[in-house]
């Protein structure tokens, strides 16, 4: 959503919604007013205030006092763009549906699709959401050119900081803002999860030794990846129709102990992010006992991806960015939820049922790969962090510019046709909503 830098905003007025833990939105709005624009801010509770204590409207009504609140808001102050983090927020998908039905442009933040050293931004909404085609032949077409990519370097304590100041704060301000739901506790005991999961990581290391190098040798191609998601993420609440991480285990399981070869293993591997906070260790086992499947069910947390998907007969997930490593790697993949990159020719198009047996047959194209990853990054990742700024002159954000418009053709707009098509395949949660097919977001040098 950014192509010709952030003079695309001057004259343009700007509101920003909830950004990611941490000083990103405040330094943002740094850079929109540099480029010429109005910004305004909306805080929601004490921890958004805490990184954005000046300027900001202080919403403190409730959740169904939004909408409207919204729609008042956005007349009033005549918006042009409206920019957040998150799609599926309470606040945020609220906001979505009134910015759209009255014509504002819409730029969604997210983590970045390709990791290290990327941020997403897209127009209209992410992941299942995004407006990228899902028609092959569309990225065969030559891209935009990219700048080089700069590393950022190790921003996880710095994202660490953030998070425990801003839930702090969240949690102490509460009577300030009353009515708020947040889209997880918001609460000085969110800090329990981080400390439980440094001493699990350890617990792990040394209870799990070895089981890499079995893996990556001895089963190597004989095993099936499961990498799970966080047990809230979006992918799993919104965009898949399972009711939960759980759920998703087990019919995983039960469909790999009625149709899988009888030499391969199924492997879960927790994700790392989520370890202070769910065990599915009892789960598995008394499924994969149930299921008679004895020693052929594992479940890891720790061990490196890259090996395991290198050695991996195929992969099975939700939808997660362990799916496009899964590509990059060559492994075979079956998506299980609504993802941008479930492309034929790159993943599976099959029944779950069938992928156990056919995956050798169904590895990716490698080709299609490179050139959907040199789109993707080219129409929606932005070189930078949220959480530690690149060294860049005469930028608050530190972040990398990059020469074309995400989600949209080197012409400047998305083609009609594909812009209606992808909005009318997005989950049922969104089908009243529509995309425009002008963008005016732009980002600084």
């Amino acid at each position: 959503m950014l192509s010709r830098g952030l003079e695309q905003f001057k004259d343009k007025r700007v509101l920003l919604l909830q950004g990611p833990v941490g000083p990103f939105f405040k330094r943002l709005a740094a850079d929109l007013r540099g480029a010429g624009a109005q910004v305004h801010k909306v805080n929601f509770n004490a921890g958004d205030w805490l990184f954005y204590p000046r300027g900001a409207i202080a919403y403190r009504g409730t959740m169904d006092e939004w909408p409207a609140f919204t729609e008042a808001l956005l007349k009033r102050l005549r918006i042009d763009v409206v920019l957040l983090f998150g799609d599926n927020r309470p606040v945020h998908r609220m906001a979505h549906a009134v910015a759209t039905r009255l014509g504002v442009e819409i730029g969604v933040f997210e983590e970045g699709y390709v990791r290290p050293d990327y941020i997403t931004l897209e127009r209209f909404g992410v992941n299942g959401f995004s407006l990228l085609p899902g028609e092959p032949e569309y990225y065969f077409a030559e891209p935009p050119k990219c700048p080089p990519r700069r590393a950022v370097g190790n921003a996880y304590w710095a994202m660490v900081r953030y998070g425990l100041l801003y839930f702090a704060a969240g949690a102490l301000g509460k009577p300030l803002f009353r009515h708020y739901q947040h889209h997880r506790p918001l609460s000085l005991l969110e800090g329990l999860p981080w400390v439980r999961s440094v001493w699990r990581k350890q617990w792990y290391r040394w209870v799990e030794q070895g089981i890499e190098q079995a893996l990556t040798s001895r089963w190597s191609k004989n095993f099936f990846l499961v990498p799970l998601q966080v047990f809230n993420d979006s992918q799993i609440v919104v965009h898949s129709e399972w009711e939960s991480v759980a759920h998703f285990i087990e019919a995983t399981l039960h469909s790999f102990a009625a149709h899988a070869p009888a030499d391969t293993l199924l492997v879960f591997k927790h994700h790392p992010m989520d370890r202070g906070y769910q065990d599915y260790g009892a789960l598995i086992r008394r499924l994969a006992q149930a299921a008679q499947l004895g020693r052929r069910v594992l479940y890891i947390h720790d061990q490196h991806l890259p090996s395991l998907l290198d050695h991996a007969r195929g992969v099975v997930l939700v939808n997660s960015t362990v799916g496009l490593s899964a590509l990059h790697h060559g492994a075979p993949t079956k998506l299980c939820g609504d993802g941008l990159y479930d492309i034929e020719g790159l993943t599976y198009q099959g029944d779950l049922d069938q992928f156990w047996a056919e995956a050798p047959q169904h590895k990716p194209n490698r080709n299609l790969y490179e050139r959907f990853r040199e789109h993707l990054i080219a129409r929606t990742q932005i070189n930078g962090s949220f959480y530690k700024p690149l060294p860049i002159v005469g930028s608050c954000t530190g972040l990398v510019s990059r020469s074309s418009m995400a989600g949209v053709s080197a012409s400047g707009a998305l083609p009609a046709a594909t812009a209606t098509q992808r909005a009318a395949t997005v989950p049922r949660e969104r089908a009243h909503l529509t995309a425009r097919e002008d963008v005016v977001v732009g980002e600084k040098t």
